[in-house]
């Protein structure tokens, strides 16, 4: 046996996960696909990649000495900055040694008589472990649009996710960027003072609020430094684990006034605030989510100035807050610039790209650079690119054909010692990103210290337990108007086979941090019930 634990993955969640397996002095390795640690913020270079958490919420939390130590320059840090900030964290605690990079895992397969997971790499290799940690990114699979002629363009084109390392020289060139959701909203408001021509591509328009960046002082990190406790006491108190807390008045037990007057007060807030700090029935209750949108809407109505460039940026299929709020700079700013163009492809769709630009069924435009700001493959993309087998060979990607099933988030019956601490279902992929991290990572490490301490070589949760939490996870859809989105937290992807609207695949979950940890830790306390374990 090579190592007793692979982890897959040096984002986030892999550079924790090694850190708790080496204290642990388990002999271990991550591999990264990768040339270099940082997972998102390697890849994401792109004009405007940011947090929408605060920084210093957004951090690691185990260790007081890097508390000490980083301080955070923004509100919401820059790309740049959270990749150094990556490479501090592994540098201070020596974990590149672990590290394998250029490591793209192509299959795996659990070998029953040995209770061991044999891995196939693409550099020809085998590797083999008792146990499997997926540190997978959740939004890591970026996709293309089906268009024709893709590889006929001229110029320059590619994927916000592969955002060339070297700079790209925008001044003076006519720019196109194909789509609005996160990504693109991030990218338009940061180049369009920048190129000297952009026309955006907007399929679907997505509500989107004031980001509010700004610097930290010195005064104010050191303030920060002495909150830090506190900070992620309030975290782990909220259901999205950031600081933002939901106001707990009724909706309609307070006047609509009372109502504009929080709004008015959130809609400048930094961050997240105007959503996570608004009335919970905005995230179940209609009339109350249609009331709030149309104030939101109007807002947008302010600060774009043509009229009806401004009614085509408002959402129509789906209200504020129903799906992860996209946050920006200048966004809506942008579009009062004459040098900047929004084309609706649901009135005109895009047909090819030609040698010069892109074909809509109106007309041809030019263009020097094409960028595809057109999502992900979302939470179970980048499980699906390896092929996974358990017992009897089953393949996890068939298993996951019509959405994902898992224990907890973080185990599948039928792929025993196979881990997940950021899984679909678990509660990382509808909270503050570093917060569930911890989280799993915490559990899933304790969970082999257990099999350690008790003799067991092999775990593997139940079907009976696994049915019963997917379940838990269907039924808290139920409540959220999140179920009527087409939103990557319900797996919509036109770009991906299977994923159309209207066939549902449950893929986080939304009973909220608190609910999910009080699980996970009742399921640990009866001595990981639901799991059967060999020795």
């Amino acid at each position: 046996m090579d190592y007793e634990v692979i982890v897959i993955g040096a984002g986030v969640g892999g550079i924790y996960q090694i850190k708790r397996l080496v204290d642990l002095g388990i002999k271990a390795t991550v591999l990264e696909a990768g040339a270099d640690l940082g997972g998102t913020w390697y890849w994401n270079r792109y004009p405007g990649a940011r947090f929408d958490s605060e920084s210093y919420t957004y951090g690691y939390s185990f260790s007081r000495e890097v508390l000490d130590e980083w301080h955070w320059k923004e509100r919401f840090s820059g790309q740049p900055e959270n990749l150094r900030y990556l490479n501090f964290v592994a540098g201070k605690f020596d974990l590149r040694k672990h590290m394998q990079f250029n490591c793209k895992v192509e299959s795996m397969r659990f070998d029953e008589a040995a209770n061991l997971w044999r891995l196939t790499l693409s550099d020809g290799r085998t590797l083999t472990c008792r146990f499997v940690i997926l540190a997978l990114g959740l939004l890591s699979i970026p996709t293309l649009p089906k268009l024709e002629g893709m590889d006929r363009f001229k110029g320059r084109s590619f994927h916000t996710f592969y955002w060339p390392q070297e700079k790209v020289e925008l001044a003076g060139k006519k720019v196109a960027v194909i789509g609005t959701g996160a990504t693109g909203i991030q990218v338009i408001g940061e180049i369009a003072d920048k190129v000297g021509e952009l026309t955006v591509f907007q399929r679907r328009p997505n509500w989107s609020a004031p980001l509010s960046n700004g610097p930290i002082s010195d005064a104010e990190m050191a303030e920060i430094r002495k909150r830090y406790d506190e900070i992620f006491k309030t975290c782990a108190r909220t259901p999205g684990g950031f600081e933002h807390e939901p106001d707990r008045r009724g909706f309609f037990e307070v006047s609509r006034e009372e109502r504009v007057k929080l709004w008015d007060s959130l809609y400048g807030s930094p961050g997240f605030a105007i959503w996570l700090r608004n009335f919970r029935e905005i995230f179940t209750n209609e009339e109350a989510n249609a009331e709030f949108s149309e104030y939101i809407a109007n807002r947008i109505r302010q600060r774009v100035k043509n009229p009806k460039t401004a009614e085509k940026l408002i959402p129509r299929d789906h209200g504020f807050g129903v799906q992860r709020v996209p946050m920006e700079t200048n966004y809506f700013e942008a579009y009062n610039r004459p040098n900047v163009h929004l084309v609706d492809i649901s009135e005109t769709p895009l047909v090819q790209v030609t040698e010069k630009g892109l074909r809509t069924t109106e007309r041809d435009f030019e263009f020097d650079i094409i960028v595809y700001a057109t999502g992900f493959d979302a939470i179970t993309g980048a499980y699906d690119h390896i092929d996974i087998r358990g017992v009897g060979g089953a393949k996890l990607r068939d298993r996951w054909n019509d959405g994902p099933t898992t224990y907890l988030g973080m185990m599948v019956s039928g792929f025993p010692n196979l881990l997940m601490p950021s899984g679909p279902q678990s509660g990382s992929a509808s909270t503050n990103f570093p917060r569930g991290i911890e989280t799993g990572v915490n559990w899933c490490t304790d969970l082999l210290q257990y099999m350690r301490k008790n003799g067991h070589v092999r775990a593997d949760a139940t079907a009976e337990a696994e049915a019963r939490w997917t379940e838990h996870v269907v039924q808290m859809y139920s409540i959220m108007l999140m179920r009527k989105a087409k939103s990557w937290f319900t797996g919509y992807n036109s770009n991906v086979p299977g994923h159309e609207y209207g066939r549902p695949r449950y893929m986080v979950y939304n009973g909220g941090a608190p609910k999910y940890v009080q699980r996970i830790n009742e399921v640990a306390a009866k001595d990981y019930e639901g799991i059967r374990f060999v020795a």
